[in-house]
């Protein structure tokens, strides 16, 4: 292909720059990078109307109809990422372009960004440091969570992780997912249950679904309210599958113990969300991967669907 252009439109905070994966691409067309984030839809358009391909190396960063049907050279978008949200997909298919993601590749990484998680929540990390800088001595149970009951929903690469994580420590694990087996319960050492029954049996529920019509607000008022009094609530999977309305109130009445929280309804998270009033609140700015380990497999994953589209046999395809 002659004159291919390849496009990282905002690469902010820093991502795919100065890795050295970006010159894996040097034989396959000139690569043109935007440190900073486009701050409307007509910057991006400007920055991505030549482009054959795009790294879209941040989720904030996002490609809808409008966008897309005003690029008319854009044959592919390689994600660097699992999620697909920041992309119309419907769109992308009608105009032919192929999107590949990386599903599972930082899978370990963020399994146990949620597993930190969850020990900062049961061990109240948050609040007894914000208690102390403010010169009080609370005394406060924290949660033992040996021997307690983990239920996972959704047990795809990151969900499996967290299972065997869990397992490892102890914890009794259940699982509830869209299309369970009785063989994959045998793999990852979990027993499967009904949605309802995972919510009125958990300890703590770790969330690893993706974000879908179905997911959508999975967790409102309804659902938190069947799960047990202190449960705690993890959210690594995308903020949308839960009510933030709802869990702020479940937090502020002190039906839930906690929540640990890394994805939300708007990122970045403006000074008025509601969760940053909540005292049982362990927040993480959507970066559970943002490890360089994390970081550079997923610049690989996005350099690799490319040259593997380039070839002719494109892998990880979304649409």
């Amino acid at each position: 292909m002659e004159n291919l252009l390849i496009v990282v439109p905002g690469d902010s905070p820093p991502q795919i720059q100065g890795s050295y994966h970006l010159d894996r691409l040097k034989p396959y067309g000139d690569v043109q990078l935007y440190l900073n984030r486009p701050e409307s839809d007509e910057e991006k358009i400007r920055r991505a109307e030549d482009a054959d391909i795009l790294i879209n190396s941040r989720g904030m960063v996002k490609w809808n109809a409008q966008v897309l049907e005003r690029l008319p050279k854009l044959k592919m978008v390689s994600l660097c990422s699992i999620g697909t949200d920041m992309i119309d997909l419907d769109i992308a298919k009608q105009r032919g372009i192929t999107v590949c993601n990386q599903p599972g590749r930082t899978a370990p990484v963020v399994a146990e960004h949620s597993f930190g998680l969850m020990f900062a929540l049961a061990k109240r990390a948050a609040f007894m440091t914000s208690a102390l800088k403010a010169g009080e001595w609370p005394r406060m149970d924290n949660m033992y969570l040996q021997g307690k009951t983990l239920g996972i929903i959704g047990t795809g690469h990151i969900g499996s992780e967290m299972a065997r994580l869990g397992n490892a420590i102890g914890m009794r694990v259940i699982a509830w997912t869209y299309h369970s087996s009785s063989k994959r319960a045998r793999q990852l050492g979990i027993h499967y249950v009904s949605f309802n029954q995972l919510l009125r049996e958990s300890d703590v529920v770790s969330l690893h679904v993706k974000l879908t019509d179905d997911s959508y607000h999975l967790i409102s008022e309804r659902e938190l309210a069947k799960m047990k009094p202190h449960a705690l609530l993890i959210n690594v999977a995308r903020g949308q599958v839960v009510d933030i309305v709802a869990l702020t109130e479940a937090l502020d009445n002190g039906h839930l113990g906690g929540a640990a929280i890394d994805v939300y309804d708007q990122e970045p998270l403006p000074r008025d969300h509601p969760l940053l009033s909540c005292e049982q609140v362990i927040l993480t700015p959507h970066c559970a991967d943002m490890t360089p380990e994390g970081v550079e497999l997923l610049n690989e994953g996005a350099v690799d669907n490319i040259i593997a589209f380039l070839n002719g046999n494109p892998k990880n395809v979304v649409v």
